[in-house]
C-alpha cells in the first residue's frame, strides 16, 4: 500500500480527494493538513467522510509531512504550493501539485499571470497532467502539473481537431459554464446562494480569466505558430459540473464522418472520455460524481464551423480525479483504480 497525504485538505478538492482516496484500493491516506481545522476530525470538517477516515487534520511542518507519507497531493492555492513543492521532491518523494504554480512552461507568462516564481527551476521538469496527451511522461515523472477544470474540458475537446489540422485555430471561440464550487470553499459574496440561485452570469470577460494561457499554451503545442482564442467564462446556479461550448472554422476537406473518425481514434481506448453517437450532447448531470469528460459536436453546414460540447465534473476530471488518474499512471497502478464508479443521477 502507497501512503498518500493530502496537504490543503479543507477545500472542495481535498475533500473530493479524500472521498476517492479513501476508497482506492492501492493507498493508504495517512495525512491531511489544514490550518483552519487543525486538531479537528476530518470527517467533522467533512461529514460525508464519517466511517470512511479517522483522520484529524493537522498542521504539520514539512519535516513531519514527510515522514508520513510518499506522494502528495498539494491542494493548496497558487504561491503556497511553489513554497512547499520543492522540500517535498528534496527529500525524495512524489508530488502531484493541484495550484497553477507549475503547470506553466514559460516563466515570464507565469509571472505576467500571476506572481513571481519562486521554483523556477521545477518548470521544466513538471509535467502538465493530461494523460490522454501526456500519458507516458507522466508515468516517469515525479511532479505533475494537474490541470485547471476550464482547460481540461477545452483542450480534450479541440486536441483531435487540432492535431489532424481540421480547423482554423485562430477562430477558436470557448464559451464555458462552471458550477459554483469553482470558486472554491472560502466564503465570498459573488458565490453566495443568494447571489447565484435563479441567475446565470459571465465573469473575467475579455480574456482575463489566469486559465486562459494555459488552454493556449497546449493548444499551441500542435501549431507552428502562437494563436489566441476568445475564452468567456460563466457561473452556473449549481454545485459542480463545466459544459464548454467551442466554435471554430472547419477546413473545407473535412466532412462529419472524417472528424468522427478523429476522435474515436484518438480517444477509443481512453477509459475516461466518452464520444457521444451523432445529434446527441454532454450534459453535466450525465458525469456528475464520474471522472468521465463527455463531447459531442455537429457541423454547422450554413457557417461552415464546427461546434464541439464537452463536459466534465470540475472537481473530479477537473481537479481531484484526475490527480488521482496521474497518481496511478505514476506509481504503476491501474490508471482507472479508485476512479471506476459511474456518475450520480438525478
Amino acid at each position: 500500500m502507497l501512503n498518500v497525504a493530502i496537504i490543503g485538505a479543507s477545500g472542495y478538492t481535498g475533500a473530493e480527494l479524500a472521498r476517492i482516496l479513501c476508497n482506492h484500493p492501492n493507498v493508504r491516506l495517512t495525512a491531511a493538513t489544514s490550518r483552519q481545522y487543525a486538531g479537528q476530525p476530518l470527517a467533522q470538517v467533512f461529514p460525508n467522510l464519517r466511517r470512511k477516515t479517522d483522520l484529524i487534520c493537522e498542521n504539520f511542518t514539512t519535516e513531519e509531512l514527510c515522514a508520513r507519507a510518499d506522494l502528495f497531493f498539494t491542494a493548496v492555492p497558487h504561491k503556497t504550493a511553489m513554497d512547499i513543492v520543492p522540500d517535498l521532491l528534496s527529500a525524495g518523494k512524489k508530488v502531484v501539485d493541484l495550484s497553477a504554480d507549475f503547470r506553466l512552461r514559460d516563466v515570464a507568462v507565469y509571472e505576467e499571470w500571476y506572481q513571481k516564481h519562486s521554483a523556477v527551476e521545477l518548470l521544466k521538469e513538471a509535467v502538465y497532467g493530461l494523460p490522454e496527451l501526456y500519458r507516458e511522461q507522466i508515468r516517469t515523472s515525479r511532479l505533475i502539473a494537474n490541470p485547471g477544470c476550464y482547460p481540461t474540458s477545452i483542450i480534450l475537446a479541440l486536441a483531435p481537431l487540432l492535431k489532424a489540422g481540421a480547423i482554423d485555430p485562430r477562430s477558436i471561440i470557448a464559451d464555458s459554464k462552471s458550477g459554483t464550487s469553482g470558486a472554491g470553499r472560502v466564503a465570498q459574496v459573488g458565490s453566495l446562494y443568494c447571489e447565484v440561485a435563479d441567475g446565470f452570469r459571465a465573469y473575467k470577460v475579455g480574456g482575463t480569466h489566469r486559465h486562459l494561457p494555459e488552454i493556449e499554451q497546449e493548444i499551441n503545442t500542435f501549431l507552428q505558430e502562437p494563436v489566441h482564442i476568445s475564452f468567456t467564462p460563466h457561473l452556473l446556479p449549481i454545485s459542480r459540473g463545466i459544459l464548454s461550448t467551442l466554435y471554430a472554422q472547419l477546413k473545407p476537406e473535412f466532412n462529419h464522418a472524417d472528424i468522427n473518425l478523429l476522435y474515436e481514434k484518438m480517444y477509443a481506448q481512453e477509459p475516461f472520455v466518452r464520444i457521444l453517437p451523432e445529434n446527441n450532447f454532454p450534459a453535466t448531470q450525465y458525469v456528475r460524481g464520474s471522472n468521465f469528460c463527455d463531447i459531442g459536436f455537429k457541423i454547422d453546414s450554413r457557417t461552415g464551423r464546427i461546434i464541439i460540447v464537452s463536459t466534465i465534473d470540475n472537481i473530479v476530471k477537473g481537479a481531484a480525479g484526475q490527480a488521482v488518474q496521474n497518481m496511478n499512471l505514476m506509481c504503476g497502478f491501474t490508471e482507472t483504480a479508485g476512479l471506476e464508479t459511474a456518475p450520480f443521477f438525478p
